[in-house]
């Protein structure tokens, strides 16, 4: 299967839902029944798997990531993005999402983000969409 590219724009810190691009990846690909893996191919952002009811939710992840991963002037990366690297890195760059029936087998109130870290920028993500015969 075809790895599909999505394009997006971003603030300078924010959780994107990504959810209707993977559902169109899926859809286009035709696949009944596999996965899908959603990837961002950048070291300060990521892609992750959270509550899509309320957007309190992101608002408090996105707390919760500063506090414990906050701006230091220790850190020695000259680009002075040293926190957005470590939140990349805790949060992870992927998520493998299986798929019956044609649809991702997300929770009720799940969504798929895409974190961005260290924006604006203008950021690219792939959903890559595999058969029960490609796994």
């Amino acid at each position: 299967m075809k790895t599909r590219e999505f394009i997006l724009h971003t603030d300078h810190e924010g959780m994107y839902d990504v959810t209707a691009q993977l559902h169109a990846a899926i859809r286009e690909s035709r696949v009944r029944s596999g996965a899908a893996l959603v990837y961002c191919p950048h070291t300060t952002a990521g892609i992750t798997i959270n509550e899509n009811a309320d957007p309190d939710v992101q608002h408090d992840l996105l707390l919760g990531l500063r506090q414990v991963f906050p701006d230091q002037s220790a850190f020695h990366h000259m680009e002075g993005n040293s926190a957005a690297h470590l939140k990349s890195s805790c949060v992870g760059v992927s998520q493998l999402v299986p798929i019956e029936d044609g649809q991702p087998l997300l929770g009720t109130w799940q969504g798929v983000y895409f974190c961005e870290f260290d924006g604006p920028r203008t950021r690219r993500f792939q959903v890559k969409v595999l058969c029960d015969n490609d796994i």
